[in-house]
């Protein structure tokens, strides 16, 4: 059997295959379903200081190669997820990392405050794809000067893993992971949604609420790729690769483009098993090709 150890950091996960924020929910949603022992993690729903209902319907529309999405950070805020949610996942054996998300600095810090030190969360990924209401509704992620600030702020703050995910909305996303290891992130999450639209014909309506929203799944997969390659490029911080996971070939793809560990999201609402298939044939697959490690596979791409 092949070793499928890797990490994020100084967070050491028993394989690579994780799943992905806002899919998932907090993981009790899903716990009829996946077996948690099997995963290297979880990075769960978003979490916001205040109760978020978040949009109306229809906030949600497949597509022919992807998922629309619209749903507007819904979650139980702070409290109700330290009380409701938290003791579930303290209890489960695979690595655990919270998603934060706010509309302003200060409620970001808020909620990592408060997530400091607690039992069973062994890290936080900076959703930096919020809307900035003090910077005219600008995402965080987008603007180099205001992404640094939370940055620098979050790492001030909290004093555990720190892993930013990215918005691959950005003219350059060598220099924000640039700028995210020079602030403070110890490991990146990438890549977040691409805005997207689709229309019903017969009512000349978009089909999610908001028009447009944010775009998943196999389509975004090459750029997804593309954006961790060149991240690993420009910083020596741990990625983790997101964007369009469907069979172990995706999984090995971004691990050789330089990620040491995968989100698992989209395709999981179809078949919510699949993350813990994968952990089985991303094992079986280096024991055919003779990968020992599965960490040699890390950034082992060749390029031309």
């Amino acid at each position: 059997m092949s070793e499928m150890r890797t990490s994020i950091g100084t967070l050491g996960l028993r394989n690579p295959i994780t799943l992905a924020s806002g899919t998932c929910g907090f993981g009790q949603e899903l716990a009829d379903f996946v077996d948690f022992d099997t995963l290297g993690g979880i990075f769960t729903k978003a979490v916001t200081q205040e109760v978020r209902p978040g949009n109306p319907m229809p906030r949600l529309a497949e597509t022919e190669h992807g998922l629309l999405n619209s749903i507007g950070l819904a979650n139980p805020g702070l409290a109700g997820f330290l009380r409701d949610r938290l003791p579930w996942l303290q209890a489960q054996s695979c690595a655990v990392l919270v998603n934060v998300a706010g509309r302003c600095p200060e409620e970001y810090m808020a909620v990592l405050e408060a997530l400091n030190d607690q039992p069973g969360i062994d890290g936080i990924e900076l959703n930096v794809s919020c809307p900035n209401v003090r910077e005219g509704g600008i995402a965080f992620g987008t603007d180099p000067d205001v992404f640094s600030r939370l940055v620098r702020q979050a790492r001030e703050v909290y004093h555990g893993l720190l892993v930013v995910k990215m918005t691959p909305q950005v003219s350059s996303v060598s220099r924000m992971a640039a700028l995210a290891e020079d602030y403070g992130a110890d490991a990146l999450s990438m890549i977040n949604t691409i805005p997207g639209m689709a229309i019903d014909v017969h009512t000349r309506r978009p089909r999610t609420v908001t028009n447009t929203s944010g775009y998943s799944g196999p389509g975004i997969k090459p750029v997804a790729v593309a954006q961790v390659w060149q991240a690993s490029r420009a910083c020596k911080l741990p990625i983790v690769g997101i964007g369009g996971i469907t069979c172990v070939t995706d999984v090995i793809e971004f691990l050789l483009a330089g990620a040491s560990a995968v989100q698992v999201g989209t395709a999981s609402f179809r078949d919510p098993d699949l993350a813990a298939r994968l952990v089985i044939e991303l094992n079986q697959w280096c024991d055919e090709q003779g990968v020992k490690e599965v960490m040699e596979l890390i950034g082992a791409v060749r390029p031309w």
